[in-house]
């Protein structure tokens, strides 16, 4: 298994807007190709971040799943109304330890 770290900053006092809109119209349609594990926001270092955590089998199925839910017209109609809001994105892969809880 690994884990993708998705880091968006927002432009500051937009973070509560971002989530509602991503809970009410992206979550549904990601989450058919993705595992949230879970979604935060920062309270120190880079403010105004939402963090969501991300599983998946291996990096290929990741691959996999990105391009399905790229050619999601679902997904091609919810990305232009959260582009405004995005100052910054990361992504970040993570595996874990042989003795990590979350595997």
């Amino acid at each position: 298994m690994i884990f993708e770290k998705r880091t968006y900053r927002v432009s500051a006092g937009k973070a509560a807007e971002f989530l509602k809109l991503y809970e009410a119209e992206g979550l549904g349609i990601i989450t058919k190709y993705a595992r949230l594990v879970g979604c935060w926001t920062t309270e120190s270092g880079p403010l105004n971040s939402i963090v969501f955590l991300w599983g998946y089998d291996s990096f290929a199925h990741r691959c996999e799943q990105r391009a399905k839910l790229g050619a999601d017209a679902d997904w091609q109609g919810f990305v232009p109304k959260i582009l405004p809001y995005l100052e910054y994105q990361e992504s970040v892969f993570l595996t874990p330890a042989a003795f990590s809880p979350i595997k």
